[in-house]
């Protein structure tokens, strides 16, 4: 009889180790995961982010600064360009800065609480937490949830994969995808700090802004630079019924005119060089990713700058999501 209960014991207790040593549930994974956010200070953080928009992807080397509670410095270089432009969330508010430009925005926003964020952590651990549908699947060294994301303005993204890894559930990848499953965006990250520190001033707007234009090269290039007429592939439907050039101080505005069901406006013209000393432009509105840059959206217009040129999308016909989808289609060759 006592060998008997001995034995019994014996197995019991090697069932328990086992299920100890098992795989860990999808809410198990989840709650550890809520549980890392709540406890969270700060971090540090590189990333490689790649776009698949149009025939060729377009890279950015992306580095994330996060200071417990709400301070964010979000730095996004091309890599194939010499400009860059930098998210900065602080006391103050939100900013979206280009340093070649001396130029600065200030936005009305609660970025980024208010949509999907690829390249933020705890924007990525809010989804998985959030999404009660969320698929699940363990490996020998990530787990990889499949959740659903909430973007505003793009719903053509309603999918993405975030790889985590399983010692310290960092972040690893995110591919965010189509209804086809087909991944467009795709961060991999590196260099991850759960233990990062910060200086007093790491998220001061004007030292960030001057910290970036001390390459007086890049400006330069902005400046002396002129720029050939760009056209959209996606018009909604309308039609291009009109282009006018008008000159400037700063050398040419082009205006497109598209009319249809769904009717707007594109305009083009040559960025300025702000002085040093302009403070920034306040804007009520939201953050847009476009994926090659950052564009500043208000109910009825959409403004974004790529290589010294302003671009702006204005119309009372398209929603914010089609301002979007034809904006993230301006391309070099001329599409009529």
């Amino acid at each position: 009889m006592r060998k008997r209960l001995f034995m019994l014991m014996i197995g019991m207790i090697a069932i328990l180790v086992l299920s100890a040593c098992g795989p860990k549930s999808q809410g198990d994974v989840v709650s550890e995961l809520d549980k890392k956010q709540q406890e969270l200070s700060g971090y540090k953080v590189k990333a490689k982010m790649t776009l698949q928009m149009g025939t060729d992807p377009h890279e950015y080397d992306v580095e994330i600064w996060h200071k417990d509670p709400e301070f964010y410095r979000v730095n996004l270089q091309n890599t194939s360009k010499e400009q860059n432009q930098m998210i900065l969330r602080n006391e103050e508010g939100v900013f979206v800065l280009t340093p070649a430009l001396n130029k600065s925005f200030k936005f009305q926003s609660d970025w980024p609480q208010n949509s999907s964020q690829a390249y933020l952590y705890e924007s990525l651990i809010k989804d998985i937490v959030d999404d009660k549908e969320a698929k699940f699947k363990e490996t020998k060294e990530h787990y990889v949830f499949e959740t659903k994301t909430r973007y505003q303005n793009n719903k053509m993204l309603p999918y993405q994969e975030i790889t985590l890894n399983k010692k310290d559930l960092s972040p690893v990848s995110v591919k965010v995808m189509d209804s086809d499953r087909n991944s467009l965006v795709t961060v991999d990250f590196s260099d991850m700090d759960f233990k990062a520190t910060f200086e007093k001033n790491d998220f001061n707007m004007q030292k960030n802004m001057t910290g970036a234009t001390l390459d007086k090269t890049v400006m330069a290039d902005v400046k002396d630079k002129d720029f050939s007429v760009l056209y959209p592939e996606e018009i909604q439907g309308a039609s291009l019924v009109g282009e006018k050039a008008v000159e400037t101080e700063e050398g040419k505005r082009v205006v497109l005119t598209y009319e249809g069901e769904k009717s707007f406006t594109l305009v083009q013209e040559k960025e300025t060089v702000m002085p040093a000393t302009a403070g920034p432009t306040y804007i009520t509105g939201e953050i847009v990713d476009l994926g090659f840059t950052l564009g500043a959206q208000t109910e009825n217009s959409l403004t974004w700058t790529v290589d010294g040129v302003e671009f702006m999308i204005a119309s009372n016909d398209l929603s914010p999501q089609e301002m979007v989808e034809i904006a993230r289609t301006v391309q070099a060759e001329p599409v009529k």
